[in-house]
């Protein structure tokens, strides 16, 4: 089973967005940053939205369809909604999150504080550094 650590780091609200990726279970882990342009502004729970949405992306991607994965967040909005199948607003990114998690039999959401999701953290303050 994979790991795929995903967080976002949001300047302003609405902000600049940085998102951090890594992906543990293949030989290396694979970390990314991603800086979103200046002019794409959102606020932190929309970020974290896009953050597990372009995990999986990175995952199909580097052919780890087919994968079973944990996908861990510090956003409980995005664990709860994966859990409860719904959320209440954000619809839109909330679908986009279940098409990208449709290659994969078996995603588990889980919950970590931002101590535990640490490395994905610093890999999102990076990305909004370069943005």
């Amino acid at each position: 089973m994979f790991k795929l650590y995903t967080d976002a780091a949001v300047k302003g609200n609405p902000g600049t967005v940085g998102l951090g990726i890594m992906i543990v279970g293949a030989d290396q882990p694979i970390e990314i940053s991603v800086p979103l342009p200046r002019g794409q502004l959102m606020s932190n729970h929309e970020a974290e939205f896009l953050a597990a949405i372009t995990g999986l992306q990175a995952m199909a991607d580097r052919g780890l369809a087919g994968q079973n994965v944990q996908l861990i967040s510090d956003s409980k909005l995005v664990i709860d909604a994966l859990n409860k199948g719904y959320v209440k607003h954000y619809a839109d990114l909330y679908d986009r999150l279940v098409d990208a998690a449709a290659p994969f039999p078996l995603v588990i959401p889980t919950w970590q504080n931002d101590r535990q999701n640490r490395r994905a953290h610093d890999l999102a303050q990076m990305a909004l550094h370069q943005a």
